[in-house]
């Protein structure tokens, strides 16, 4: 994408060659674990719930910003996590960032868990239970 934005020349393939080649050996050499993923009824699961609950909250994001509700408070929730897996975590964190309202801000790792910003903040318990049985539960299940 960049060649064709920026133009080709036989110097861009010569850069992009050593980047790709010297970029492929760093990764090589920081060996990262290799992810234990159990395919199954829990993915499948998971994906339906996601989409859904994507449709579902662009609705509304999108009757909150375009009626001005004022009656709504955003806020922070901090999410005590027990998942472990880097792979599960970070398919949480994209989870919670695709889904509109909701930004999955900072991982401590210390403390086993997760600053989270969401637009309509009504009940914080409600919201750690939700992401703790329908996103937690499943990724532990596929991911651990």
């Amino acid at each position: 994408m960049w060649a064709l934005l920026t133009g080709f020349s036989p110097g861009h393939a010569v850069v992009g060659a050593l980047v790709a080649f010297f970029g492929g050996q760093v990764m090589r050499r920081l060996s990262p674990e290799q992810p234990r993923i159990r395919f199954g009824r829990a993915m499948v699961k998971l994906t339906a719930l996601v989409v859904a609950d994507i449709i579902r909250s662009n609705i509304a994001v999108g009757r909150i910003v375009l009626f001005g509700r004022t009656d709504r408070r955003s806020g922070f929730i901090e999410l005590p996590i027990t998942l472990r897996s880097p792979y599960a975590l970070a398919a949480l964190a994209i989870i919670i960032t695709a889904t509109p309202g909701t930004l999955w801000l900072q991982h401590d790792a210390r403390n086993n868990s997760v600053l989270i910003h969401v637009l309509d903040l009504v009940d914080e318990d409600e919201w750690k239970a939700l992401i703790k049985t329908r996103y937690e539960a499943l990724l532990r299940e596929i991911f651990e």
